[in-house]
């Protein structure tokens, strides 16, 4: 089948790969829809993740078709359509049974790796390197699916695939923001970038009932969408003070739940990027958390942080005293996608949470290498890259 696999630093390649088969009796087979790129996915090709191999298929983001399930998988039969949660879990260990999904003790089958660097090991990720399991990613024309009757979630009729898609990982990772934040009438929301995840985030904040929601970025393009789609207040960064802004905002209190959803390649106005990204190229440390430091300064006394970004190991300059003097409450996690993508799909259903706006870009796999290039370069208002594998 054709594949658009990890070569390098910066380099992806469609090519033939082999097919995917059942490996055990809870797997299903699906044929792949649309599967989309994420802003986790350029960490893979800019090398910040180490633990890929050439030849590796990406994605984790996607939707698509039962061709194949194994003989105890009991919730779907051939030709049924779902869309699958990024984050791969058993739903019968103590974390899945808690609902922490991504935390899942099986879901990940090479645990090392993880364990030597965090002191414990994730669930598994579909494409996301042999950190987190080896997984073929969604990029491709098939794909297997573990644990089929836990992670995949078939789709209503009136939903559409470009809909669904995000789904699998976008529209579940900002509502656990919101829903772990515990976001509720009365809030001010703070939400750290505009894209996919940033404004999922921003939208379940306006489900659950928040007062305000601001986000901010320095893309004028997804902050119209923002503005467009969502139903937030917007900050462009690079316009106006933050800080000074947010405080304005909220009657110099600050945000009652800042939501960061950048992750470790942060930008930030000023000197303290250019010393963060130096320190980064030079591996002396693996994160740029600049909107993470800024979360946690502007957030009002006694305020929740939650870290939405994906980060691998180390930061420098985390402001620890700000977070202990002004008893901040400071949660983050892997999306535990299990856990809500059925709400979300109701909720797509009933036309309360839209996502087709973020696919700006949907073409052939075939030019996937072109479509990771817009991404990462925001080309052409590029917020995410749809691939339609036709196998």
């Amino acid at each position: 089948m054709k594949a658009a696999t990890w070569r390098g630093t910066d380099e992806v390649a469609v090519e033939r790969v082999p097919d995917p088969t059942l490996l055990n009796s809870h797997d299903v087979i699906l044929k792949v829809r649309q599967t989309v790129t994420c802003g986790s996915d350029l960490h893979l090709l800019g090398g910040y993740i180490p633990f890929m191999r050439a030849g590796d298929v990406l994605g984790h983001e996607f939707i698509g078709e039962v061709v194949e399930a194994g003989p105890a998988v009991a919730n779907h039969r051939v030709g049924d359509r779902v869309v699958v949660c990024s984050f791969i879990a058993c739903g019968k260990c103590w974390f899945c049974t808690h609902e922490m999904y991504s935390c899942c003790d099986n879901g990940n089958p090479d645990p090392g790796i993880t364990e030597a660097v965090w002191g414990q090991s994730p669930g598994g990720c579909y494409g996301y390197s042999h950190a987190l399991g080896g997984f073929q990613g969604s990029h491709a024309d098939y794909i297997r699916v573990p644990y089929a009757d836990i992670g995949a979630f078939p789709v209503p009729d009136g939903v559409s695939d470009r809909r669904a898609l995000f789904a699998s990982d976008s529209a579940p990772t900002g509502w656990m923001g919101a829903d772990l934040s515990e976001v509720g009438p009365g809030d001010c929301v703070a939400v750290w970038g505009a894209g996919a995840v940033g404004q999922m985030a921003a939208r379940a904040s306006v489900l659950l009932g928040a007062d305000k929601v601001i986000v901010i970025d320095r893309y004028g393009y997804r902050l119209d969408q923002v503005e467009r789609h969502i139903g937030a207040e917007t900050i462009n960064y690079e316009q106006t003070d933050v800080e000074a802004e947010l405080r304005e905002r909220t009657g110099g209190r600050g945000p009652d739940v800042c939501i960061e959803a950048v992750g470790m390649e942060a930008h930030t106005p000023g000197g303290q990027y250019f010393y963060d990204q130096v320190k980064q190229q030079l591996r002396l440390q693996t994160d740029r958390p600049d909107a993470v430091r800024q979360a946690i300064q502007v957030c009002r006394k006694g305020g929740r942080v939650f870290i939405l970004g994906v980060f691998a190991g180390m930061v420098d300059k985390f402001p620890l005293g700000a977070v202990m003097n002004k008893g901040l409450t400071i949660r983050s996690a892997q999306q535990h996608g299990q856990r809500y993508i059925p709400r979300i799909l109701e909720l797509m259903e009933r036309d309360e949470l839209r996502t087709e706006h973020l696919a700006t870009h949907v073409m052939p796999l075939d030019r996937a290498p072109e479509g990771y290039r817009m991404f990462k370069e925001k080309e052409d208002g590029c917020v995410r890259a749809v691939f339609e594998p036709a196998g």
